[in-house]
């Protein structure tokens, strides 16, 4: 299954994607404020791309332009009580080679179509440590509310950090997709 926007494709991982994964994923800056170590080696690249990444509706984010695996975004196949059923978490990452030009909110923008037309959930939901500002100001674009702050691990230090819950329901983006833009 593949996503195409403006700019960025959305297909499944292959394991010839664990040179790209590798680069950005071994960038401080990326894994740590979102829960995750650095990678060490490509080969530790590629046993995410054979064991996290191959889960169901988990894509890479490909720039359109160069053909390069850029970032990851997709669902965790994680559900929460608070939010309406079926829900689902979306999780993403990209290069810090890319920040800043309005990517990552344009591939959230197409798995919000998919999340709420094919995979039929009534409810998307996704968290940001509280420090990752970056993170927040990609979930507040694309239109999720803000709903409960809450603990939550961190593999790198081992501890718990706080965490920002954010959801969007259906509904929700059904209103935001129906209204006229404007400027």
């Amino acid at each position: 299954m593949e996503i195409k926007t403006n700019r960025l494709l959305l297909r499944p991982f292959t394991e010839g994607d664990a040179a790209d994964l590798y680069e950005y994923a071994r960038d401080p800056r990326v894994g740590p404020p979102a829960g995750w170590p650095p990678h060490k080696s490509a080969e530790e690249s590629l046993e995410i791309i054979r064991t996290v990444f191959a889960a169901p509706h988990t894509f890479a984010v490909v720039d359109r332009a160069s053909g390069k695996v850029i970032g990851s975004a997709g669902f965790t196949g994680k559900s929460r009580p608070e939010f309406p059923a079926p829900n689902g978490e979306l999780g993403y990452a990209l290069s810090p080679e890319y920040w800043g030009r309005g990517l990552m909110p344009e591939a959230v923008a197409e798995l919000l179509r998919y999340a709420f037309e094919e995979l039929k959930l009534a409810c998307v939901w996704c968290s940001h440590y509280t420090d990752n500002l970056q993170s927040q100001r990609v979930i507040e674009k694309c239109g999720f509310a803000f709903q409960f702050e809450a603990p939550i691990p961190d593999a790198p230090t081992g501890t718990e950090k706080p965490a920002r819950f954010y959801a969007l329901t259906r509904a929700g983006w059904e209103r935001q997709t129906s209204a006229p833009y404007s400027v």
